[in-house]
């Protein structure tokens, strides 16, 4: 099988796809062939080097993915050869072939297509816990900081759906996509604590935080109690105001499925933004890299 992989730390330029040989399914374990493979700041946090103490070369990349099961192993009971699925795994979902536990998956809605259903489930995962760890409902106003990228969109509907109103931070070219979400649009700059207020003269409540640094500050300046924020993106000024650091975790194929199913349904919207053929995984990076538009970057196989 071909696999995107890198022998040292760096920027896009050190990944390569490679020749490996096929993955053997064990017991318990389901080999899919991979027609689609997400890409999250995860990835490229972790190959620049420092980010997981553990981590060794050469690595393999990619942790979510959409597929059609290719063999099944011992003991796997509710799958055959042919299912389309989506999944995730360690590192190594950008590759040819994945091998997974039967309980990394879950069955692809008909209606959805490979790129969007191989996006769907970490940003899908980290928006829903921290959107839970605030404990919002129809009384809170909620700033999303970035809410035009991946986990701020999400991040953005699952507040809406507590009967809260939001307002988020993104860039004027995608304030009329927020807008027909029902989320509050608010652009970056200079001036942006006083947009935020004109937004909402009653105040905030709570906030979920994508960017760090002077959002934050922004936040903290609007009055929300630093018990009511969340950051996925700012350790250093979690440690220093008291504030939540609630990520993705607790994967289950059951919120996989039922994030698949919003997606197929359109109760939520996830756009992607590129999709990029595999032996470009070095672009399809520079792409995610670059921190512009909004949804997701996905390789298709």
């Amino acid at each position: 099988m071909r696999a995107v992989s890198y022998s040292e730390y760096g920027g896009p330029e050190v990944l390569q796809v490679v020749d490996l040989p096929d993955p053997e399914v064990g017991d318990g374990t389901v080999r899919v062939r991979v027609r689609a493979a997400g890409l999250n700041p995860f990835d490229f946090k972790v190959r620049r080097g420092g980010y997981l103490p553990s981590h060794t070369l050469p690595s393999l990349q990619g942790a979510e993915f959409a597929g059609v099961v290719d063999a099944v192993g011992d003991g796997v009971t509710g799958w055959a050869a042919g299912d389309e699925v989506l999944g995730w795994v360690g590192r190594g979902a950008q590759a040819e072939l994945v091998v997974v536990p039967a309980k990394n998956l879950a069955r692809k809605p008909a209606s959805l297509d490979w790129a969007a259903a191989a996006g769907i489930g970490l940003v899908g995962n980290t928006a829903k816990r921290s959107t839970q760890s605030l404990g919002l409902g129809d009384a809170d106003t909620v700033f999303v900081s970035g809410a035009s990228g991946s986990v701020g969109l999400l991040s953005a509907q699952f507040a809406l759906r507590t009967g809260a109103k939001v307002v988020g931070t993104a860039g004027p070219a995608h304030h009329d996509f927020l807008s027909g979400l029902g989320i509050v649009p608010v652009a970056y700059g200079d001036g942006m604590l006083d947009r935020l207020r004109e937004a909402a003269p009653q105040g905030f409540t709570a906030m979920l935080d994508t960017i760090g640094g002077e959002s934050i500050e922004a936040g903290l300046a609007l009055g929300i109690p630093p018990e009511r924020i969340n950051t996925i993106a700012d350790s250093a000024s979690a440690q220093t105001y008291g504030l939540n650091t609630v990520g993705g975790g607790g994967k289950t194929a059951a919120e996989l499925e039922e994030l698949a199913a919003d997606l197929a349904d359109g109760r939520l919207v996830l756009p992607v933004r590129a999709a990029f053929p595999l032996d470009q995984v070095a672009d399809a990076f520079r792409e995610l890299e670059s921190r512009h538009g909004s949804g997701k970057v996905v390789l298709l196989l």
